[in-house]
Parts: structure tokens; sequence; C-alpha cells
């Protein structure tokens, strides 16, 4: 058992900790709390039905499913509470999911699908002497709706695509090593701060946005690779209480890798 003066300084040496994970990630440090929750599933869940009944009616042919997965190469860029620009890592994350290619013309398809995708950042960070590592992992459920051209190239296809996204937060987890200790904290996803809000806790906005960029091929097996941007354009970061001179923006980007087979 530590003496009291250790036990003490060991819980101040935590809850500076505490404090690297929202300043360095996300850029800012004050309590917060949601006014109310969003809810997306349902929504992401009846565009792929949506899509497949509309199919169905018009008796497309050229109407297929597919299931993708692959890795990700996530950051978070932007702008802290002072509006200096954040300086994080890549964090290396995976999606895997569904999608739709419901032909709209010749060549062209719209592709909405589902995936279950991790996002987020590193960040490395000096305190007492001592360096630490901060990762911020995010789970989402994400609906892609993209728009794809795909025509005839060898014994396959050239895939081309963009499109907007949402995305709905689910989980995650905050942690940090270093100093001989480590600490790891729960993601909870909430709108807007109140300053009676507990402040060991990591919070994030649930709702994500921006737009897809994809570009690939198809084999005539059905087998396919591609490359996939993404460029959040909603600010991840909550609203804060009483704050009015917070400059903080901080948005969700990456590219990755993935591969594909339409069933």
């Amino acid at each position: 058992m530590l003496p009291e003066k250790q036990e003490q300084q060991a819980a101040g040496n935590n809850k500076q900790l505490i404090k690297i994970i929202r300043k360095t990630i996300i850029g800012f440090n004050k309590k917060y709390k949601m006014k109310k929750r969003i809810s997306l599933i349902a929504a992401l869940v009846l565009g792929i039905s949506i899509a497949q009944a509309q199919s169905q009616r018009n008796h497309s042919p050229g109407t297929s499913l597919g299931l993708r997965g692959g890795v990700n190469f996530q950051n978070i860029n932007g702008k802290d509470e002072n509006g200096d620009d954040l300086k994080n890592d890549l964090l290396t994350g995976f999606h895997i999911g569904i999608n739709a290619a419901i032909p709209v013309a010749p060549d062209f398809y719209f592709q909405p699908g589902l995936l279950y995708t991790i996002k987020g950042a590193k960040n490395k960070d000096i305190l007492f002497g001592e360096t630490y590592t901060t990762t911020l992992k995010i789970t989402y459920l994400e609906l892609p709706l993209n728009f794809l051209y795909k025509p005839s190239l060898g014994k396959g296809h050239l895939l081309l695509g963009f499109g907007p996204y949402v995305a709905l937060g689910i989980g995650g987890t905050s942690k940090i090593d270093g100093g001989g200790s480590a600490l790891s904290e729960k993601i909870k996803f909430k709108n807007t701060v109140k300053i009676s809000d507990p402040d060991d806790v990591a919070y994030l906005k649930p709702i994500d946005a921006g737009a897809n960029f994809l570009a690939g091929y198809e084999f005539s097996n059905k087998v396919s690779f591609q490359l996939n941007a993404q460029l959040g354009l909603l600010k991840i970061n909550p609203d804060y209480e009483g704050v009015t001179d917070d400059k903080t923006s901080a948005k969700n980007t990456g590219f990755g890798f993935s591969l594909g087979y339409r069933l």
C-alpha cells in the first residue's frame, strides 16, 4: 500500500493523463453534455432496404449485392481551442460491410452501403518529463451513398466513384500509455456540454458526415480491389455550455484499401 502522499500524487498524475486525451487529440479539455441523442441506425438499414425494394420493382437484372472489407488509415485534423493546427498521427483501423449496385444508366450505378468502421487518431505528448502516447479509436455504423462509374476495361471493369456518407458513433475507447502506467476510458456520445458533467470520460458528437472518393478494378471473377479516400465535413468535437471563444474544429479524414466480392 502506498503512503498517503504517494497516493495523492498518483491521483494527480492520473488527472493530468486524462486531460491529455482531450487536448491533444480533439483540442479541447472542458466538460460537456448533449441535449439529446440522435439515432441513425434505422436510417442506415433503411437505405439498403429501399434500394433493394426499388430494384425488385424495376426487375433490373444488373442490380447486385456485394461484400467489402479492408484497412483504414485515419486521422483527426482541424484546429484546437486556440486556433492552432491539430498535430495527430495516423491510426490503423478497418471497415467491413455490404453494398448494393443499382444501375441507373449504361455503366453508371447508385451504390448505397452499410459499413462497420473504426476511425480515430494517435498523438504523442510530453508531460512531467515522460512521453505519453494517446490513442483514440471511434467505432461507427456508416452509410455511404456513392455514385459509381463502371465501364468495361480488359476482362473486367474500371471502378470510379464519389458520394456523401453519414455515420453514427456507437462506441470507442481513449487510451494513454506512458510513464510506466496505462489508462483506458470509454467514449460517450453527446452534443453539448454542461459544467456539471464529469471530466473523467471522453465525449464526442454522435454524428459524422462527409464525402467519399474511390477508384479500383473489378475482375471477371467478381473480385475487386479499390482505393478509398474520405473527407469529414462535420465537427466531431462537442459544443460547450457557456463557452463563446472556442475555436476547436476536429474532423475525421482518412484513406484505405479494400477487397470486395459481388454476390
